[in-house]
């Protein structure tokens, strides 16, 4: 029987946080989102799967596309920051993503050639205060593909 006493871990919904390399002042941390703060989605298939005559040979792939949600509030000068920027130049280039979690856990990820997908819909009804942003770059995986190379 597994071992039941095995510490579960914390988490610390004031640790994550959403930090730009070459844009600092839209860095994200948690005094600017709302409740669903920020989230990422990996999409598409870390290996990819050839068929042959008799099985399948596999393909790991380099990256994996990303894309990034953070729950920021509109009633703050971020999400003005933001739109200036979706209208003017919706390219951010690198980031880190860091998780809500302590030391042992979750790591930080590393975000490429990120940029400004959307913002979701606004509700200007006085009792929704987020202004979803959404962002679209990758994020490398299957790193020892580039060994040798």
């Amino acid at each position: 029987m597994a071992d039941p006493r095995v510490p579960q871990g914390n988490l610390n919904r004031l640790r994550a946080s959403l930090i730009w390399i070459d844009a600092s002042d839209l860095n994200i941390t948690p005094p600017f989102l709302g409740q669903e703060g920020i989230g990422i989605s990996f999409e598409g298939q870390a290996t990819g799967r050839i068929p042959t005559m008799t099985g399948i040979v596999n393909s790991p792939e380099p990256y994996q596309p990303i894309i990034v949600r953070a729950n920021l509030l509109k009633t703050q000068n971020l999400s003005q920051l933001y739109e200036t920027r979706k209208q003017t130049n919706s390219i951010l280039g690198g980031g880190t993503l860091r998780p809500d979690t302590q030391a042992g856990g979750l790591g930080p990820i590393e975000l490429i050639n990120m940029s400004i997908d959307n913002v979701a819909e606004l509700r200007m009804n006085g009792g929704d205060a987020g202004y979803m942003v959404t962002f679209g770059g990758y994020y490398i995986i299957n790193s020892s593909l580039w060994d040798g190379a």
